[in-house]
């Protein structure tokens, strides 16, 4: 509670978070609201749940590199972080040959 109550303070508490905080789904989440940066710092479980990521990207495009590669295969995912800034560097094949993306 001490953790997510810092992390909607400020958004960089996130990296003083333990190991245990960066697995939680709902302190993630708070952070990455102000910062899609936080991705970086999520677990590696975090960095593959869709709606976490779909989160993170929908802030920050850039962050898509800290994405799992099943994330970066997902074409709703892709498409918001390309909307919000970010090329197609660190996506799968088909995102990068897929004309709608």
């Amino acid at each position: 509670e001490v953790v997510l109550a810092a992390v909607h303070e400020t958004g960089r508490a996130r990296d003083y978070a333990s190991r245990k905080m960066r697995i939680d789904r709902e302190v993630v989440l708070a952070a990455i609201q102000i910062s899609g940066w936080t991705l970086k710092y999520a677990s590696t479980n975090l960095r593959n749940n869709r709606g976490v990521v779909l989160a993170a990207v929908k802030k920050n495009g850039w962050v898509m590199e800290y994405a799992s590669a099943e994330m970066s295969n997902d074409r709703e995912v892709v498409l918001a972080a390309v909307q919000n800034g970010w090329g197609l560097q660190n996506t799968s094949a088909e995102m990068r040959n897929d004309r709608e993306v």
